[in-house]
């Protein structure tokens, strides 16, 4: 609610509002894109659904005290917000899926949370032995071999 302490800032709010608004739909056009590769491909990698609904809360629309103007800003932050994150995990699950190795560690670069379970860059024996690890658990499982 910061822009509450800034009367002075109106006419700036009123020319950046049809501005946050317009991302509506390409928000809407990711998160229809997002389910449809979520709820095909995820069962095709033998990988869980990310349960949408805790991504997601729309409770302070409900705040009484709050103008209707407030409660539709709470709305779309709610949901855009709450999308992000959700394609955020969503993004993540299919890197660790196909990928897991770090990015090169460089000064100001952000690394997801997921990442701590990726294999070290540019550490070659680590991610030979992973590969042979992992192949040797598969020959094992599905081998028909006796």
């Amino acid at each position: 609610m910061e822009y509450k302490r800034h009367p002075e800032r109106l006419a700036l709010h009123f020319i950046a509002g049809p501005i946050i608004y317009a991302l509506a739909i390409p928000l809407v056009i990711v998160d229809i894109s997002l389910e449809i590769y979520h709820r095909v491909c995820f069962p095709l990698y033998g990988m869980p659904y990310v349960p949408r609904g805790q991504y997601f809360r729309f409770d302070r629309a409900k705040l009484p005290y709050l103008t209707l103007w407030e409660k539709l800003n709470c709305q779309y932050c709610s949901y855009a917000n709450g999308l992000l994150l959700y394609a955020s995990v969503i993004a993540g699950e299919t890197e660790q899926y196909w990928c897991g190795i770090r990015n090169k560690k460089e000064p100001g670069f952000v690394e997801p949370r997921h990442h701590d379970t990726f294999l070290r860059y540019g550490d070659k024996k680590e991610f030979t032995s992973f590969l042979e690890k992992k192949t040797a658990s598969g020959i094992k499982k599905g081998s028909r071999r006796q």
